[in-house]
């Protein structure tokens, strides 16, 4: 899915092209595997969830950019659908054995991933999980985040402030069972509008995996459901549009409340469109920049990072509410992805 971090604009418009030079590796099992060549000898592998994703796309260019400013060698691979656990395990066992000092990772799967994690820590590699925690999130050595929960958290205290006191019927758009970003942000949701759980306003829930078609069904099937819904969450942006998509083809636009998380271009712009009235803006390029400045330091001098470091959320909404901090959409797209 945090605070009000303002980050430098010239830290988020780092360009795709930074002159690394990039060759295919042959890679085993699921997923693909590219190397990027630097000048220096650590080695920093980064593991994605998929490498289509704009959120992951721009998370790659902040670590090529870090691996290029310390001389380090960066090794990527990412699984071939969000969810490909065995495509990871795959790339982690080949990083190993390629003599990487650190791997940066999205989990996939929060808690399958783990022991894949562990023969690698037992090498001496570094684990730092970016964006998504493993269960436990022992099992790295670090995590580098946005706060999911408060993501889900500012987002719930816009949609309440908006609302005034009026019935809410809600729609959640969810992620995936077992997917620990998912049920921060659902979880975050609810304590900012201030319901538990099994509160009634809930008046349905699916899951989407975080798509866009998959968004537009579920909400097709809680208009079905429930056809006086008024406030949908949804786990993402392209999981909002899809339900956008679905109200506007029965006349229900301007009388839904959609809320998101992300902060990519195209959800940000959706925002200033009036597609979406709030989204919580992440920070993939930071999170995969300072993972590799850790690994470079570990490599160096043996100085592991530790716990968790809060990578920055920001509430973006041009309809500002009173006792929620937020900027509006000319920050978003300044700072936006993808």
């Amino acid at each position: 899915m945090s605070r009000t971090i303002r980050l430098a604009p010239s830290l988020l418009r780092i360009a795709a092209g930074t002159g690394i030079a990039a060759l295919t590796l042959t890679a085993c099992g699921s997923g693909s595997e590219t190397a990027s060549t630097g000048s220096g000898g650590v080695k920093v592998g980064l593991i994605t969830k998929t490498d289509t994703n704009p959120f992951f796309v721009k998370m790659k260019e902040g670590a090529e950019k870090a691996a290029k400013e310390d001389g380090a060698k960066l090794v990527t691979a990412a699984g071939k659908f969000d969810g490909d656990n065995t495509g990871q395990v795959t790339a982690i066992e080949n990083m190993v054995a390629s003599g990487v000092k650190g791997i940066l990772i999205t989990p996939s799967d929060s808690k399958a991933i783990v022991p894949a994690i562990q023969k690698a820590r037992a090498k001496g590699v570094l684990v730092i999980a970016l964006d998504t925690p493993t269960e436990p999130q022992s099992a790295v050595d670090a995590l580098f985040a946005t706060n999911n929960l408060k993501a889900g958290q500012l987002i719930g205290e816009y949609a309440k402030a908006v609302m005034k006191g009026k019935t809410a019927k809600i729609a959640t758009l969810d992620l995936a069972p077992g997917i620990s970003v998912g049920v921060q942000r659902h979880d975050g949701f609810l304590k900012g509008f201030g319901i538990g759980e099994k509160d009634p306003a809930v008046v349905c829930s699916q899951d989407t995996g975080g798509d866009q078609a998959k968004g537009q069904t579920a909400m097709e099937n809680c208009l079905q459901k429930a056809p006086g819904i008024n406030v949908v969450y949804t786990i993402n942006e392209p999981a909002a549009l899809g339900a956008y998509t679905a109200l506007k083809a029965k006349g229900l636009e301007k009388d839904v409340l959609i809320v998101s998380v992300d902060g990519g271009c195209a959800g940000t712009q959706a925002v200033k469109d009036g597609k979406i009235a709030a989204t919580s803006q992440q920070y993939p390029l930071k999170m995969a920049a300072e993972g590799v400045k850790a690994v470079v330091t570990y490599a160096k001098d043996g100085k592991k990072a530790a716990g968790y470091t809060d990578t920055g959320v920001t509430l973006v909404t041009d309809n500002a509410q009173a006792g929620v901090t937020s900027k509006d959409t000319a920050y978003g797209l300044d700072n936006c992805w993808g």
